[in-house]
């Protein structure tokens, strides 16, 4: 089998680091707990990028979804070059985010 590329965009680098950043005013240690699994989470997409369920807001179900914690992490499947690409990671208590195209 495979491995696909991992590809974080810009928005979903900065969503991790402010969450992790968050927790870690009140527990570093937690923060870097939840740092990794978040980060291990998204390895499983190497290898089983279509894992996540097709996020149901999206219009034309290109975004999937998967879940670590309290933390939805969105992305996308590229499969003409065999790459996942990290949206955002977003704290399921907010409201829906907004994903483009």
């Amino acid at each position: 089998m495979d491995e696909w590329e991992i590809a974080w965009t810009e928005a979903a680098l900065a969503s991790l680091e402010q969450i992790v950043q968050s927790v870690a005013c009140d527990d570093v240690a937690a923060a870097e707990s939840l740092r990794v699994e978040l980060l291990e989470s998204v390895e499983v997409l190497h290898r089983f990028p279509f894992i996540g369920p097709i996020y149901e807001r999206d219009r034309r179900g290109r975004t999937r979804e998967i879940v670590c914690r309290k933390y939805r992490i969105f992305y996308r499947v590229v499969e003409a070059k065999q790459r996942v690409e990290i949206l955002i990671v977003w704290h399921s208590a907010r409201r829906e985010p907004r994903l483009r195209g």
